[in-house]
């Protein structure tokens, strides 16, 4: 298979996935989309990826207006 293939095969993976989403109710798309462990389906507890919960937005944009600190 080429690169394009490959990438056809998962755009149309993607777009059943979401046609199947689609058919829910809003509860149960809700609770579909949450991240499960793929082997015991437990929710996972863990923060995204890249995200620093202690990172503090209203700090930074007073920074960004020059206001100290």
């Amino acid at each position: 298979m080429k690169d394009r293939d490959y990438l056809w095969c998962v755009l149309n993976l993607m777009l059943d996935d979401e046609d199947t989403l689609q058919r829910l109710c809003p509860a149960c798309r809700l609770e579909a989309e949450k991240e499960r462990c793929p082997v015991c389906g437990v929710e996972h507890r863990f923060p995204a990826a890249g995200v620093n919960e202690q990172f503090d937005i209203a700090h930074y944009e007073r920074l960004q207006r020059g206001e100290n600190a």
